[in-house]
């Protein structure tokens, strides 16, 4: 259903606000570079700091500037069910194509739990569901086979798979059957993930490098494997700068380069330093993105 490279948005801020033009001639820029979906409102879009009228405004701004062109997967986690569930309500209202709905994070849930949580969800809203497996940030980490037991409800159709475990993909498919939708969550593993079953990417990288992201994604499903490799070894130096520091600091940086927001960020997240900025502006540079 959702494949290929997929952006997770950064969101513009401009004086503590969002920057609603930013965002949609970002957004313009994107679907034109070739990128395959756009996630709003996910980490990278800081929604952890976002009230809940800038998420759904967000969100909202998302699907009309994309205007069916491309794919639209709307962040609506929460560590609260009834929260998701209202989140996810508001994103099949508006017109999202999917939801993207991280792992229950501070609370700790069981597995059990966390079975729960997405039923709830699935039982709530007709809409396709992500889960949003990311124990480094999250503390819990989803199992197969709870991943499994989900993979049976008819609204959750795939995982992003922040774990880094490159073994992983290959069991969920065992587990969960190939039309299980896996997309790696980390730029750097996103071909490992691929050769092991996964189908696409949710990239914080496509943000300042859409383009050549989307081709490496076109290479692989084309059977293109070296130059899908040769675009990812190009790319690897400029995966690693998105992450010298916490994101979004780096990446939003990264697209102030490019000229479409400014480096800001919200507290407590911080706008890259100056080593980190040097290090982007190295890495983009070096892949021919800026001149």
């Amino acid at each position: 259903m959702f494949k290929g490279s997929l952006v997770a948005l950064v969101t513009p801020f401009r004086d503590g606000e969002v920057d609603e033009k930013a965002f949609g001639d970002f957004i313009e820029w994107q679907i034109k570079e070739g990128t395959h979906g756009l996630v709003v409102c996910g980490t990278t879009g800081e929604s952890p700091t976002l009230t809940h009228d800038e998420h759904e405004r967000v969100i909202e701004l998302c699907i009309e500037v994309a205007a069916r062109r491309v794919p639209v997967i709307a962040g609506t986690g929460s560590n609260a069910t009834h929260e998701a569930i209202s989140l996810t309500r508001h994103a099949k209202k508006v017109g999202a194509d999917a939801a993207l709905v991280v792992t229950p994070y501070y609370n700790k849930p069981s597995q059990e739990g966390m079975y729960q949580h997405y039923k709830a969800l699935n039982d709530a809203v007709d809409l396709p569901i992500i889960i949003y497996n990311i124990p480094g940030r999250c503390i819990v980490d989803m199992s197969v086979e709870t991943m499994a037991r989900l993979a049976k409800l008819p609204n959750i159709v795939g995982v992003k798979d922040s774990s880094q475990d490159l073994a992983r993909p290959t069991r969920t498919r065992t587990a969960c059957g190939p039309d299980f939708d896996q997309l790696s969550g980390e730029d750097g593993t996103a071909i490992g993930h691929l050769a092991q079953g996964g189908i696409g990417c949710i990239s914080v990288t496509a943000n300042v490098a859409p383009k050549l992201c989307a081709e490496m994604h076109e290479a692989w499903q084309q059977g293109e494997i070296e130059r899908a490799q040769q675009i990812n070894e190009r790319l690897m130096p400029l995966h690693d700068a998105m992450f010298c520091e916490p994101s979004p600091g780096p990446v939003k940086y990264g697209v102030s380069l490019l000229g479409f927001c400014r480096p800001e960020t919200r507290l407590p997240m911080m706008p890259a330093s100056e080593a980190a900025q040097k290090l982007v502006r190295d890495a983009m540079a070096g892949v021919g993105l800026l001149t």
